[in-house]
């Protein structure tokens, strides 16, 4: 028993993927702060562009 309780603690595979996926989930939360906060300035640019492009016609 003490020697599974030994590996169990020592074993270090899994470490680096659940490392990864918090990454992941912090950078996924980053750009959903960005795009929620620009949301509304990056549709207004968006809007200009495209009435500067109707009006080339």
């Amino acid at each position: 028993m003490k020697d599974l309780m030994i590996r169990v603690f020592k074993e270090e595979e899994g470490q680096g993927l659940t490392e990864y996926g918090l990454l992941v989930g912090l950078i996924a939360l980053g750009v959903v702060a960005a795009v929620t906060a620009l949301g509304g300035q990056i549709s207004a640019v968006f809007g200009t562009l495209t009435d500067k492009l109707k009006s080339i016609k």
